[in-house]
């Protein structure tokens, strides 16, 4: 039947060859192949795609015009499609003021919470406010026990220094006979001496009397009565002190959220008092960030060795000549009046010399003496502003993005000095609910906060059964949808994450299951939900559990679309679609479909080949000794881990590795990339570092963009297309034209297409709807102008060779050993399919990490480097995997040594050492769980890392695995 499947005919975005294929609904579906097969072209470009078009055409013309540019894909039918929900690898956001608990709505439920359950305090000397009415404050005073004697006191002074003879006389006029002065009692028309120097506590005394066996109606009206003018005469507050307590107890009362010792009062404490992002809530220093970008001192002037003088002129290189010569005015100027010398290093200008040029001479008036304009010298007096505050000033009124991006460099991120990073006003900080805070609560992990919610409801209600009652009426329908949501995150394995990090912080994988997890929360059916490798960053022990959570959205009548390499996923999957059978151009079709068990006996399929076990990875029968030498991190401690001290050995394939959230990235990144580069910051976390003098270079290759526009692209990143130009330059038609290389650069005036700057499109206003990209009608795309494309070299422009695969290039520049080199290395990590000229916007995190890789490997690398990577074999196919082996162990061959976060049993099998962290993710991490080969990693029963090697390696060569090194693994301690 049509609405039991998902029918595509003739999709031709990207690679597709006009493909066709049949997909059944409220399955889960897993699209397979090598890298560059057309997998995310048929799922996000094609399918995703044209559900969301459909989708947005059903709005209203007004509606349309607030979304983005939606264009039909490239395809003759899609027959059955659902409302489409894509779940990718996209960052979730860059806004600093984004964090998980906000984009799972999650701190939106707290801020309920505390808004209709916490308790305020006052945030000086942290006293429990209340607010309440006269009727409620006069039936807590007679709920007492029968016997009970009260004294009723108003504050009228409280802390003040003075004779306050004023207000006693007040008091005496107002009728009232008694008060208390600090603590003792005296008639109003008493003769008091008062120190005028101390300060004082008086109040009046409104009434005295004893609560009595059965509270009459006489006597609760005359206690209402006596509280109400204790109020009115107290502004607010009440003081009724229990003569029958030992000793005797004063009780503070308040008809507003007030602390009557400090006299500060606290707004209505409303949802939006706990909101970072509103006025009512954020700390007013820092506008709810936690932290200010403020210029760093030791910025101004990096390098000591450089004369003052020339420093400052670098530094205003932007600002102008005129801005320059005022402040090297300023600095001969401030060098005659405090006697240094202008042209000396600043290294060796004293702190007390240098505060002045950077903070300005404050009060003290400088003299400056200079030229005019008829050539008369003349002077002026006047105190000098400051290198730091005139950045800060012009920084503030500059437009000029350029030179804000030069002072931002200038800047560090420091925490607000008022709020302590904690983003909210200290009258929000000081509400609490069993004794925490809200930040408190989000900067607790998610399976943190879900044990302390399930134990929540019992604590709230353990003071009176009113006050319980009241407790539980609003506590538990916030805690049963917040209990639900992070159930639903620690499902898809990210239990170890806080609810205040920001969203820009979390990985590709991270981002992808924490949205995943709202989709499970929101319950949603009849939805085709497309996801991205989900399984990007688990650790094998995680997968089962992502698993879990796949197949709950596709039962709850949903279809689950994912393109995916996991073995566990792929065996999983109702149905399985193959794309292949190579990469780019030789990609696009359809090589196999069906059940995973019909796609195992079908040898014709690599998806088929590799479930049978053909693609397995061989360990070696001996593994490299490494060079004897260790890099040794002492006391780690950044993030979660737990004081580690790791020796990572050189010379070898190194792989960190462990659950997610366990640290790897902490230790690899944050402690060991930190330390080589001298990145110290406050001394950094961790107590030292021994080896550093093994080591000539580090490099890191992460998954970060190669480039933030489209005009980034691999062929100028590995530096071959400076190479390319120069090749076009020297061709003769370029010569008899006088082209110089800058005119095959898309970048430059004189050989782009001027229409549209370089861009190869256009962009179109639509008024009232979404604005739309067109190819530029003059280059037709091209981005060059009609004279640069008449230069050809063997036969094609040059926005054909930028077109081109990097497999085609490699023939086309097979004879220009330069540029044939780099070539050589993209292809050998995989990436012969991507195009030379391909904008960098339109690369995955795997693809730009491997693209770094491919421009360190076309280096020449001298002395011994450590090349860190995290998790290179994102994206690729079990059939490419063993190409990526091979690029380390080269490598490691010219004696390198590669440090790798990976979870690829490939990877794992390969590496020459491995070190395991854990055991669990987040404040359950943090340790080295096991450390040594593959083998002796995989005896160790209580490393996840090691039950998921043994079962590798049984299958492989069992027989052998013991005598794979000599010393026995080692488990920390």
């Amino acid at each position: 039947m049509t609405g039991d499947v998902l029918r595509i005919s003739g999709a031709r975005e990207h690679n597709l060859k006009n493909l066709s294929v049949t997909i059944p609904k409220n399955k889960l579906v897993v699209v397979t192949g090598i890298s560059g097969s057309g997998k995310s072209s048929l799922a996000f470009d094609t399918l995703f795609a044209e559900g969301q078009r459909r989708y947005v055409e059903s709005l209203s013309a007004y509606a349309r015009q607030f979304l983005g540019q939606l264009r039909h894909p490239d395809v003759d039918l899609i027959d059955g499609l659902s409302p489409a929900v894509a779940i990718d690898q996209r960052g979730l956001s860059s806004n600093p003021r984004s964090t998980v608990g906000t984009i799972t709505e999650i701190y939106d439920y707290l801020r309920l919470l505390f808004a209709r359950a916490g308790i305020p305090h006052c945030p000086i000397c942290g006293r429990e406010v209340q607010k309440q009415s006269a009727q409620e404050i006069a039936a807590a005073i007679a709920a007492y026990p029968a016997g009970t004697k009260w004294t009723l006191l108003s504050p009228v002074v409280r802390a003040r220094k003075g004779i306050h003879q004023a207000a006693v006389e007040g008091m005496r006029q107002s009728g009232f006979v008694r008060m208390r002065v600090d603590g003792r009692m005296y008639e109003t028309d008493a003769d008091l001496s008062l120190d005028p120097h101390a300060a004082h506590d008086i109040e009046a005394v409104i009434d005295r009397l004893i609560v009595p066996e059965k509270p009459t109606e006489e006597f609760l009206s005359r206690l209402t009565d006596s509280v109400e003018t204790a109020l009115r005469t107290g502004d607010g507050f009440l003081i009724a002190q229990n003569l029958s307590a030992t000793p005797p107890a004063d009780i503070l009362f308040s008809e507003r959220f007030a602390c009557p010792v400090d006299g500060i009062s606290l707004p209505d404490i409303q949802p939006n008092s706990f909101s970072f992002n509103s006025p009512h809530g954020a700390c007013p220093t820092c506008q709810g960030l936690g932290a200010r970008l403020e210029i760093d001192p030791a910025r101004i002037f990096p390098d000591p060795s450089q004369p003052l003088d020339e420093a400052l002129l670098s530094l205003l290189a932007l600002e102008g000549e005129e801005s320059q010569r005022s402040q090297s005015l300023w600095l001969e100027s401030l060098a005659a009046h405090f006697g240094f010398n202008p042209e000396m290093a600043v290294g060796q200008i004293s702190p007390a010399e240098i505060r002045p040029i950077l903070y300005g001479s404050g009060d003290e008036k400088i003299r400056v003496e200079f030229t005019g304009r008829e050539g008369k010298r003349a002077f002026f007096e006047s105190p000098y502003e400051g290198l730091i505050p005139y950045l800060q000033r012009r920084y503030a009124e500059s437009g000029s993005e350029v030179f804000r991006g030069r002072v931002e460099s200038l800047m560090s991120e420091r925490v607000c000095e008022e709020c302590g990073g904690k983003r909210l006003r200290k009258e929000s900080l000081a509400v609490t609910v069993d004794g925490k805070n809200i930040i408190e609560v989000s900067e607790a992990t998610v399976s943190r906060v879900r044990k302390w919610m399930v134990d929540l409801r019992d604590r709230l209600a353990a003071g009176s059964a009113t006050d319980a009652a009241r407790a539980r009426a609003v506590a538990e329908p916030i805690l049963a949808e917040v209990g639900h949501r992070l159930e639903y995150l620690e499902e898809v394995g990210v239990g170890y994450i806080a609810l205040s990090r920001p969203a820009s912080t979390l990985s590709g994988g991270e981002g992808q299951r924490v949205r995943m997890a709202t989709q499970i929360g929101s319950r949603l059916s009849g939805v085709l939900y497309v996801l991205d490798e989900p399984t990007v960053g688990l650790h094998p022990h995680d997968v089962h559990q992502l698993l879990g959570s796949l197949l709950r959205l596709r039962d709850l009548g949903n279809t689950v679309l994912v393109v995916e390499h996991d073995e566990e996923i792929v065996r999983a999957a109702d149905w399985i679609v193959e794309l292949g059978p190579g990469a780019g151009p030789q990609g696009g079709f359809l090589t196999a479909e069906g059940t995973p068990q019909a796609m195992e006996a079908d040898r014709r399929s690599l998806t088929g080949r590799f479930l049978a076990g053909a693609f397995r990875y061989e360990p070696p029968k001996r593994r490299r000794p490494g060079n004897g030498r260790f890099l040794t991190v002492l006391g780690a401690h950044a993030n979660n881990l737990q004081n580690v001290t790791a020796r990572i050995p050189l010379g070898m394939l190194v792989c960190i590795t462990g659950v997610s959230g366990s640290g790897k990235s902490s230790l690899l990144f944050d402690v060991v990339l930190r330390s080589l580069l001298g990145d110290a910051g406050e001394g950094g976390p961790w107590e030292g570092i021994e080896g550093r003098e093994f080591i000539d270079k580090v490099i890191p290759i992460d998954p970060s963009p190669i480039g933030r526009t489209p005009r980034s692209n691999p062929a100028s990143y590995v530096g071959m297309y400076v190479d390319v130009r120069e090749l076009f330059a020297a061709l003769p038609e370029s010569k008899v034209r006088g082209y110089k290389p800058g005119r095959f650069s898309f970048n430059s005036r004189g050989g782009r297409c001027e229409a549209c700057q370089g861009q190869g499109q256009v962009e179109v206003s639509m008024q009232f709807l979404p604005d739309v990209f067109i190819p530029c009608d003059v280059c037709g795309g091209a981005r060059f102008n009609r004279e640069t494309l008449q230069v050809r070299f063997k036969d094609r422009t040059i926005a054909e060779i930028l077109d081109a695969t990097v497999d085609e290039a490699r023939e086309l520049f097979a004879a220009i050993p330069s540029i044939a080199r780099r070539l050589d290395t993209l292809h050998d990590v995989g990436l012969g399919y991507i195009r030379i000229g391909q904008p960098a916007t339109t690369l995955s995190g795997g693809e730009a990490q491997r693209i770094k890789l491919a421009r360190e490997l076309s280096r020449r690398s001298a002395g011994h480097t450590l090349y860190i990577l995290d998790e290179p074999s994102v994206g690729l196919h079990a059939a490419d995997v063993a190409g990526l082996i091979a690029v380390l162990e080269r490598l490691v061959a010219e004696g390198h040594t590669v440090c790798v976060i990976e979870h690829n049993p490939d990877v794992l099998l390969a590496a020459d050492y491995l070190i395991d962290l854990g055991p669990e993710g987040g404040d359950g991490g943090g340790r080295i769980v096991a450390q040594g080969t593959p083998e002796q990693v995989a005896e160790i029963k209580n490393s996840y890392t090691g039950n998921f090697l043994k079962k590798n390696l049984d299958t492989h060569h069992p027989a052998d695995k013991k005598k794979m090194g000599k010393t026995r693994a080692r488990t920390a301690r």
